[in-house]
């Protein structure tokens, strides 16, 4: 029985971006535009995900 997971990928840079989001984007494994991380669908997940809407995009179903 595994997790679902999801893809996020950044899409925006991170120069100029406070720390706490600088912080939560290498949390999540990113750290380059364009670069893509395959993640648990868990609440702690989606809830760093909201604090970056603006320089991530999420795909359901990422492999």
């Amino acid at each position: 029985m595994s997790e679902k997971q999801i893809s996020v990928t950044q899409i925006k840079s991170s120069i100029g971006a406070k720390p706490k989001t600088r912080g939560t984007l290498r949390a999540l494994g990113l750290g380059r535009i364009g670069k893509t991380n395959t993640l648990p669908d868990r609440p702690e997940i989606r809830g760093m995900l909201l604090r970056v809407p603006h320089l991530v995009e999420v795909t359901e179903g990422g492999e």
